[in-house]
């Protein structure tokens, strides 16, 4: 009796038990199916993705002239430099400039005191009047001794003495002439005068000092700012190719900001020296700029470039274009069906962001500038073409003109 009450609670406990272990095989199936529907789903995106088109900037490959430029390092140095100097001996008594004052060849820096000089230039001067008179009486016994000793009553011998005083006396007249005008230099240089025109620095004398011929101080130094010199070097394999510039005609330098990106002045190239300085393997040259503006300032250091060969109508892509793979360079070109494709490319020169390739592209062709990371052989793209029409390699920046790798 007792047995056939417990046996239906048996029963539904076997039943839970079933339902219990079906269901938890099934959650386990469905956990386990969940990370391929999953994949499956990225997969199907990725797929959805690549089939729309990659956007690129891209620029048409140009034929045009290209300018060869050698980057440099150079100082600004005056083209004339003078230390002025008294060439006398005396007290200052007037300075005529300011420090720093731009000055004109021939103004009056400093007056020294110029009575001592004044007064012998005076006392030559009399002198020669004094001989003067002397001689003009000579002359005239001269010509008494020789009408008398036509008549006579004279000897050879006392018009030949007349005639040395008389030459004595021209001769003594010649010295004081002599004597004259080296008085009147020595007072000429009381006045000190701008040998050239130029910049004065500092003022190295104060008046009422005593200034000496012997002086090595000088009073001030006038430096020439227009035209002014840049003197920079080049390295010794370069040295062929800048005389065959330099023979061919003027040659262009640029003087720009020691960060190379502000033009200074334009000037041109005036003297490659005459040796190789073998400690460093440079060769060092000169370049005259009128300065016009006076940007350049003796000691300012300075970027040149120098212009030694254009290139006529070769191929140019930007510096972007060109890319480094294992193979070596290449760039991705976008066909008319706007499909990417990768061209091997041998590249000359590069320089103010403007590459020479020589082999490879052909004008017109479109070469991709930016978006290259996305692209692969094939895929199809969405090119947005930013080519400057007439666009020259010239108009870009400067920047050093070298083999590329």
């Amino acid at each position: 009796m007792i047995r056939s009450q417990l046996f239906p609670l048996d029963r539904w406990r076997l039943l839970l038990a079933l339902v219990t272990i079906v269901a938890g095989c099934y959650g386990g199936w469905q956990y386990l199916k969940a990370p391929d529907a999953v994949a499956d789903a990225k997969a199907t995106s990725r797929q959805a993705k690549s089939a729309a088109p990659i956007p690129v900037t891209v620029v048409q490959v140009q034929k045009a002239d290209f300018p060869v430029y050698l980057n440099g390092l150079g100082t600004v140095q005056p083209y004339d430099t003078v230390t002025v100097r008294s060439r006398v001996d005396g007290q200052i008594i007037k300075v005529a400039f300011r420090q720093g004052q731009m000055v004109k060849e021939g103004d009056t820096l400093v007056q020294i005191d110029p009575r001592p000089y004044q007064a012998a230039l005076d006392q030559v001067l009399s002198k020669k009047e004094q001989d003067e008179a002397n001689l003009k009486n000579a002359k005239l016994n001269l010509d008494r001794y020789v009408s008398l000793a036509q008549k006579d009553y004279a000897s050879r011998q006392q018009v030949d003495t007349q005639q040395a005083l008389v030459d004595q006396l021209t001769a003594q007249i010649k010295g004081d002439q002599a004597a004259i005008e080296n008085a009147q230099t020595q007072l000429s240089y009381t006045t000190i005068k701008a040998p050239l025109s130029g910049k004065t620095g500092f003022r190295l004398i104060d008046p009422g000092n005593i200034v000496h011929a012997s002086d090595q101080s000088g009073i001030v130094t006038i430096v020439q700012l227009q035209p002014i010199s840049v003197v920079f070097t080049a390295p010794e394999e370069d040295v062929s190719q800048i005389n065959s510039a330099l023979e061919k005609g003027t040659v262009p330098v640029q003087a720009l900001s020691s960060d190379g990106l502000r033009t200074l002045s334009q000037g041109r190239l005036a003297l490659v020296n005459n040796e190789v300085d073998q400690a460093s393997g440079t060769i060092r040259m000169k370049a005259t700029f009128a300065n016009k503006d006076n940007l350049l300032w003796p000691g300012l250091s300075v970027s040149t470039r120098l212009l030694v060969e254009t290139l006529k109508q070769v191929t140019t892509v930007p510096d972007e274009a060109v890319q480094r793979g294992p193979n070596g360079l290449y760039a991705f070109i976008v066909g008319d069906d706007n499909k990417a494709d990768v061209q091997p490319i041998k590249v000359g020169r590069s320089g103010d962001g403007i590459s020479v390739v020589e082999e490879g592209l052909t004008p017109g062709q479109r070469v991709v500038v930016s978006g290259q990371y996305r692209l692969q052989v094939g895929a199809l793209t969405e090119p947005r073409d930013i080519s400057a029409p007439g666009a020259q390699p010239e108009n870009i920046a400067g920047k050093a003109t070298a083999k590329a790798d």
